[in-house]
Order: C-alpha cells, then sequence, then structure tokens
C-alpha cells in the first residue's frame, strides 16, 4: 500500500460485493441457494491466489537453499490421525441457544468475546453464566466436536475403510521426513513446504473467506537440532512479519503476538501469530510455532519406524524439533485487497482503488484503444499479444476512457497503456500509473523496456 495512502474504514459487506462485482470470489453453487461456508473464485480472483502461492514458494523455497518442495496426498488413513492425536483431540466445545435463535455457538470465541464485533459485548445471566450473543437465550452444557471431515475408502464399509480429509497439510511432511531427506540427503536445519487444500468442518465459519471448511494452506515444517530451536522459531516470526511489508500490507495494521502458555496448542513449545486489523478487529494472519518432536515421535511410536536423524558430527541418532510457519492462502489474500481497498473524491464522485503491489495485482497492465475503429483495435491486439509473453493483460475497448481507468484502478491494474489516433501518427502510447494516474508518453519500440522498468524486480 502507498506510504502516502491511509486506510478508510472498508467494511466486509464492501469487500464482499466488490469481490462479486468485480469477479473475485463468490458463494459457490449461488443458483442452489447456496452452500455453506464455501466459495468460488472468478477470473480475477484465481489470479490473486496464484500471485499469493507464487510469492510464498519464492520466499519460502526459491530464494532459499535449505528448504524443498513436497505434494503429499489429501486423503490419508485414520492411523495417521490417530498417531497426530487428531481424531482425539481436534475439538472444539459448542453450545447451542435454547432461546429463540437456536443458533451454534464455539465456547472459546464466546469466552474470547469473538463475537462482540457483530453481537455487542458479551451477554451473562445474573449468575455470571454465559448467554447467547445473538437473542441472549440460555445455552446448553458444552459438548466436543471433532472438525475432520471422515469418509471411506473401497467398497466394503468396515474399520478399516476409515480415511479422512486432511484438517491440515503438515502431518505429510512429518511422515514424509525420512523419504524426503534421503532423496535430497539434506543435513538439519532444513524444510519441507507444501501449498494445498485443507478441511476442517467448522462449527462457525465467517467472514467471508477468512474462515470456510475448504481452505488452502501454506505451510513449511523446518527441522533442526534440540537446542537451537528457540532461535530458529525467533528467526522464523521474522522472516514471516517482514513477507507481509515486503508486498506492501500497512505496518500499522500488522503486528506479531505470542500465545500466552494458556493458549499453547498441546504440541506447541512456543507459538507467534502475525496478526492483522481486519474490519472486525485483530485476526490471525499466520501462525509460526515450535512443534518440538512432537510429531515425528508420535508417528515413530504409532508406525514402528525410525524417524530420527542420524547426526555426522555427533555420530548420534536425534529426533529434529520443528518449527512451523503455517498461513492460509485465501485468507493471505483476503488480507492482500482489504489492505489495498482506497476511497478517494474526483469529479465523478468516489475514485475507488485497489493499491496492490504490483507482484500481487491480479491484472498487471490494461490495453485501452481510445475507440473501436479498426486501425487503433489492430495496433492495440498487437500490443496486446506481444505483452501478454511477460505479463497478465486485459484488453477493455467498452465504454468511455474515463470509465475504463476507473475499472481498472477498482481491480488493482498498475498501468494503462492507451493507444490513440496519435499513436498511429507518432508511433507511441500512453501509460498511465494507477495510484498518481500520472500519464507519460512511450515509443513503441521502447514500450516493454518501460513496463519492465516498472513492474519486475529490480534485484
Amino acid at each position: 500500500m502507498s506510504s502516502e495512502t491511509k486506510p478508510v474504514n472498508v467494511t466486509m459487506d464492501t469487500i464482499i460485493s466488490l469481490c462479486k462485482r468485480r469477479g473475485f470470489a463468490f458463494q459457490s453453487s449461488e443458483i442452489y441457494g447456496g452452500f455453506g461456508s464455501t466459495y468460488d473464485y472468478g477470473p480475477l480472483g484465481v489470479e490473486l491466489l496464484r500471485n499469493v502461492r507464487n510469492l510464498w514458494w519464492r520466499a519460502m523455497v526459491q530464494e532459499r537453499d535449505d528448504v524443498v518442495g513436497l505434494e503429499a496426498s489429501i486423503l490419508g488413513p485414520e492411523a495417521v490421525y490417530i498417531a497426530s492425536n487428531h481424531v482425539s483431540n481436534f475439538t472444539d466445545p459448542l453450545v447451542d441457544c435454547k432461546g429463540e435463535c437456536k443458533k451454534r455457538w464455539r465456547l472459546d470465541h464466546l469466552v474470547e468475546g469473538q463475537y462482540e464485533a457483530e453481537y455487542g459485548p458479551t451477554k451473562h445471566d445474573k449468575d455470571g453464566q454465559l448467554l447467547c450473543p445473538k437473542c441472549g437465550g440460555e445455552l446448553t452444557e458444552p459438548r466436543k466436536f471433532n472438525l475432520m471431515f471422515k469418509t471411506q475408502v473401497g467398497v466394503i464399509e468396515d474399520e478399516s475403510s476409515v480415511a479422512y480429509l486432511r484438517p491440515e497439510t503438515a502431518q505429510g511432511m512429518f511422515i514424509n521426513f525420512t523419504t524426503v531427506q534421503n532423496a535430497t540427503r539434506r543435513k538439519l536445519p532444513f524444510g519441507i513446504a507444501q501449498i494445498g487444500k485443507s478441511f476442517r468442518n467448522e462449527i462457525t465459519p465467517g467472514n467471508f473467506v477468512f474462515r470456510t471448511r475448504e481452505f488452502e494452506q501454506a505451510e513449511m515444517e523446518f527441522f533442526v537440532k534440540p537446542g537451537t530451536d528457540d532461535d530458529w522459531h525467533a528467526y522464523w516470526v521474522k522472516e514471516r512479519h517482514e513477507w507481509y511489508l515486503r508486498y506492501g500490507i500497512n505496518p500499522e495494521r500488522l503486528r506479531v503476538r505470542p500465545h500466552d502458555k494458556d493458549e499453547l496448542s498441546f504440541y506447541s513449545k512456543a507459538t507467534s501469530d502475525v496478526e492483522y486489523r481486519f474490519p472486525w478487529g485483530w485476526g490471525e494472519l499466520e501462525g509460526i510455532a515450535n512443534r518440538t518432536s512432537y510429531d515425528l515421535d508420535n508417528h515413530a511410536r504409532h508406525s514402528g519406524k525410525d524417524l530420527s536423524y542420524f547426526d555426522e558430527e555427533t555420530k548420534e541418532h536425534i529426533v529434529p524439533y520443528v518449527i512451523e510457519p503455517a498461513a492460509g492462502v485465501s485468507r493471505t489474500a483476503l488480507t492482500f485487497l482489504i489492505d489495498a481497498y482506497d476511497e478517494e473524491p474526483d469529479k465523478d464522485g468516489t475514485r475507488v482503488v485497489l493499491r496492490f503491489h504490483k507482484d500481487i495485482a491480479p491484472i498487471k497492465i490494461a490495453i485501452l484503444p481510445l475507440s473501436k475503429k479498426e486501425p487503433l483495435v489492430n495496433l492495440a491486439r498487437q500490443l496486446e499479444k506481444k505483452l501478454r509473453k511477460r505479463w497478465m493483460v486485459l484488453y477493455d475497448e467498452t465504454q468511455a476512457i474515463g470509465r475504463r481507468y476507473r475499472r481498472q484502478d477498482e481491480i488493482g491494474t498498475p498501468y494503462c497503456v492507451t493507444v490513440d489516433f496519435d499513436s498511429l501518427e507518432d508511433n507511441a502510447v500512453t501509460i498511465r500509473e494507477r495510484d498518481s494516474m500520472a500519464q507519460v508518453r512511450i515509443a513503441i519500440p521502447d514500450l516493454m523496456a518501460a513496463l519492465s522498468e516498472r513492474l519486475d524486480d529490480k534485484d
């Protein structure tokens, strides 16, 4: 985001409307009434997600010599999730309203006050017991609900056919640790990174794509020698915080929050969240956890396989500790979109601009012929074809040029290239910059170099 631009107090309704209107994301199966907590991503949404994935992968794998990639199966046998304690411990405490609304709530979210932004201060009865945030009704006793999606594999439904859709990508990296280490001959410390779909039967999803039942994760398990884990945890907290700043997130809306001891996951020695100030308040953007050797120990014990690492320096077998940065791809994309949103007055009312970092923007360049007359269209199409080989390009010849500029501003396109009637005479076009709206005339033979100077990395 431009350092000169302060974020507006955008509402989620505004973001949701923009996403549907411009083709970022919208309710899945909408013509059938919608399917709860699932969303489809349109033409701009898929490009935004692809950019987030690619930039994460570049920072976590491509730019490093100590991290390799993996793509593990989504389906897994029950034994994997018994060993990881997901079958027994991956639960939410739920309560139901006995009053008018009959809504279901997560007890931990009630206690933490996470519904206050929507329903006001937490409600209690005269004895101090929690009440329904929506209608003030009495709540049932809490009960536990497992969040995993359970299914059957094969034609015979029995205990041996039970499988689960993975609730996180992490377990695939733990159970493949020895195979990957042997194949790559990596020495500690090294990491295994993965981007892929995960599934959680969330009871209280919400805030658009922030929390959904089907989501995409970008996770990395960094295996280190015990005793070095605290330093590596601090290192990865800093690295991941700086990644968001690198791609334009407003630092005033970003913070690192270490977990208190009483909120740590059962496997965690220490966890810090990178949090963003969303329209409803501060929320987790990414967690960086020190998982110790918990996962490797459990999988070794349950599988009977040796998942230790032979340290050639000490001539000993050790079980590595693991530092895990874990982010949601769609949640990250939503954050970039919210942070980029800006409104400013202009002669036609209000100009809506998504001030994306150039690497985040779904479309990099819009080609705009000033009219639909054949000579201009032919030249514009020639430029479009040439530029598409380097960047994502959008061609638009509909409506007045001012409206077309506004459309590109609203979807975050950094640069527009306008082909006008003078272009046929001087062999030049106009580059218009999104944030400043400044325009510069560039000779067509120099256009590729001029755009490369603006869009490509300098390092």
